[in-house]
């Protein structure tokens, strides 16, 4: 089946494209009673949206949700809920050059492959454009999480190129501090640096990449299954499913490839309550597939955006070589506009973990 959904219990359903008319999701699996309205789904779109600085793209798109079903009297009525977004600032006749043309770092040739057509307006059904309607699903995931366990989820970025960030306690990192500047790092003196170098790369016609990382608190032990449905394969399908990601790892990630197993195990003791926990916490979270309790800590490495506004060399659909420059509005780096859709993600996996964990074991 085409793969348009994603959870089990919390799954969520997208459709639409770049340049179509909208694009919508829905969610089934929310409980009925929750609190929810249009009002709690802009913040997190707000942050993704484009034309928010003078590091992103410059299309001007509002992102206001329309909530369709499923909320009833502002409370859900655990029945679907239905999210429409509207498209509002398309330019299709920026893409008219690449109909008959394969872009470099795009899903163009493998569309076709697929397929044997495609929507060739912009990137159609695999343009970030879709996750406008995650970030909403991702919203009321962590709407149900807060009001569960008090989860909270908190992404930045960590690295722009070969610029740095120094955040000793990621775990501590919060909302404000990443909100404080336009790249979306709480390091404020990377900061500076990172948006120095993205405008950097813009005016030389190129883009960079980066690395971004999410942290998830409060995040109850037991959460997750010990083979197929590990916590921590979920969480990579679900970050692996969005735009421009290569790279997920979580903890120490490839670190442990150079530590000694008395280096990287964490040792088990217990807090001052008399809870079970780790001195240290290298395992990110989740052992055996299972989360442990300690804050989820994870890292996706972002390609540098693929649309450059410069000649690159390349093939046309019949196969001849030419050369194409992408027009349109792009974003010189993606990791600013990332950080929403990661957090959405990491939150619409933890809530169809929790209700499979509470329909299973009756302890979530």
């Amino acid at each position: 089946m085409p793969g348009n959904s994603f959870g089990q219990l919390f799954r969520v359903t997208t459709a639409g494209e770049s340049h179509g008319p909208a694009n919508v999701c829905i969610i089934d699996g929310v409980p009925p009673g929750i609190e929810l309205s249009e009002d709690d789904l802009t913040p997190d779109l707000a942050r993704r949206r484009p034309g928010q600085s003078k590091i992103t793209t410059q299309r001007d798109e509002p992102d206001h949700p329309q909530i369709l079903s499923g909320v009833f009297e502002g409370k859900t009525t655990g029945t679907s809920i239905a999210i429409l977004i509207e498209n509002q600032d398309q330019r299709s006749r920026d893409y008219g050059d690449i109909q008959h043309k394969y872009r470099p770092g795009h899903a163009d040739y493998t569309f076709d492959a697929k397929y044997g057509r495609r929507d060739y307006r912009g990137g159609g059904r695999s343009s970030a454009r879709e996750t406008t309607v995650r970030v909403a699903a991702g919203a009321v995931a962590k709407k149900l999480l807060s009001q569960a366990h008090g989860i909270q989820i908190v992404g930045f970025v960590t690295q722009v190129g070969d610029v740095h960030a120094d955040i000793p306690h990621p775990e501590k990192v919060t909302l404000a501090e990443v909100e404080a500047n336009i790249v979306r790092c709480p390091d404020q003196g990377a900061a500076m640096k990172m948006i120095d170098l993205i405008e950097k790369v813009r005016s030389e016609r190129d883009s960079i990449g980066g690395v971004a990382q999410v942290v998830a608190t409060n995040v109850p032990p037991g959460l997750g299954e010990p083979v197929f449905d590990k916590l921590k394969a979920d969480l990579g399908k679900a970050l692996f499913s969005l735009p421009a990601v290569l790279g997920v790892e979580y903890g120490c990630g490839f670190a442990v490839g150079t530590l000694r197993g008395t280096e990287n195990n964490d040792l088990f003791t217990t807090d001052d309550a008399g809870k079970v926990t780790t001195t240290t916490n290298r395992h990110g979270g989740m052992l055996g597939g299972i989360s442990s309790g300690l804050p989820i800590t994870l890292r996706c490495a972002i390609k540098p955006t693929s649309s450059l506004p410069q000649d690159q060399q390349t093939v046309t659909t019949k196969g001849e070589p030419t050369t194409i420059a992408t027009q349109g509005r792009h974003d010189p780096c993606l990791l600013p506009r990332f950080i929403p859709m990661a957090e959405a993600m990491t939150a619409i996996t933890l809530a169809d973990h929790m209700l499979r964990q509470r329909a299973q074991c009756r302890n979530a």
